[in-house]
């Protein structure tokens, strides 16, 4: 998503806020700290209170918004000004941006980059990742007129990608 589709689709905190709940807890939240599902919500404050432990949480805690006082709006923005960046983007591009101190930005910009590279946050290959790419059906007959190679062939493509030392997928 570019700029333009982010600040449309998440125009206030709380539509930031309803899409983390939503992609996190998926209408049903459950307190971080002991995993209890036993939650009232503090709608005045946009926080939930677990019944179980006695503990107040948002849908920010432990995760790459956790301890910070920015609007959930910029953070989003952050985001995809990093994944649309064709050669990376520095911290000072970040800060003139998003209008943000310099050292903010650094911050942001750390915080996402390790969330990205997090291997229990996500199923993406990294590092070095070999594929090749084969056509699967067998050869045309004689008798029928010749067939295209490559992308009109009515054949199935299939690719395998393989990280290097690691998994694969195909």
């Amino acid at each position: 998503m570019n700029i333009v589709a982010i600040y449309k689709r998440f125009p206030t905190e709380d539509s930031c806020l309803a899409h983390i709940e939503n992609v996190r807890w998926k209408g049903q939240p459950r307190c971080p700290y002991c995993g209890s599902d036993r939650i009232t919500p503090i709608r005045s404050e946009q926080r939930h209170h677990c019944n179980a432990c006695n503990t107040t949480f948002s849908a920010t805690v432990n995760t790459i918004f956790h301890h910070t006082h920015l609007q959930l709006q910029k953070w989003f923005l952050a985001i995809s000004l990093i994944l649309n960046a064709k050669k990376g983007l520095s911290s000072r591009q970040i800060a003139r941006d998003l209008q943000v101190n310099k050292n903010t930005a650094w911050y942001m910009g750390i915080r996402i980059r390790r969330a990205m590279a997090d291997a229990k946050e996500r199923e993406l290959l990294t590092g070095l990742v070999e594929m090749d790419e084969t056509y699967i059906g067998g050869k045309p007959r004689r008798d029928g007129p010749p067939r295209k190679r490559g992308r009109g062939t009515p054949k199935i493509p299939v690719v395998g990608m393989v990280e290097r030392g690691g998994r694969l997928h195909a």
